[in-house]
């Protein structure tokens, strides 16, 4: 990760844990765009759109991602989390039993 990359992320970082949900999730969307593959940052926008009450957004995050990556617990587990959130608990258990086998526990 480029220098001012690296200092966006962990500007994104800083403002998650500050509880800036939505102006984390800003800055990273734009690293997700610079660098596709990086999956710790899609995993970090999900969580600050989730956060953020932008469900929709997370739920289109976490579908690329546990299609991209699909033994990836986590996101399983979040894109679960989001569904019962919008209240579609039954389309996202699924993903919970995915994150559940592969070992990830709440």
């Amino acid at each position: 990760m480029a220098e001012d990359l690296t200092q966006t992320y962990d500007r994104a970082t800083f403002l998650f844990e500050n509880k800036e949900f939505a102006k984390a999730a800003e800055l990273f969307r734009r690293l997700v765009e610079e660098e596709p593959d990086h999956l710790e940052a899609r995993i970090w926008l999900a969580r600050s759109y989730y956060h953020s009450a932008q469900l929709g957004r997370a739920e289109e995050v976490l579908t690329e991602v546990v299609g991209r990556w699909p033994t990836e617990a986590y996101a399983h587990l979040l894109l679960a989390r989001t569904l019962q959130r919008a209240g579609r608990a039954e389309e996202g258990r699924q993903h919970l039993l995915l994150a559940e086998a592969m070992g990830l526990t709440e």
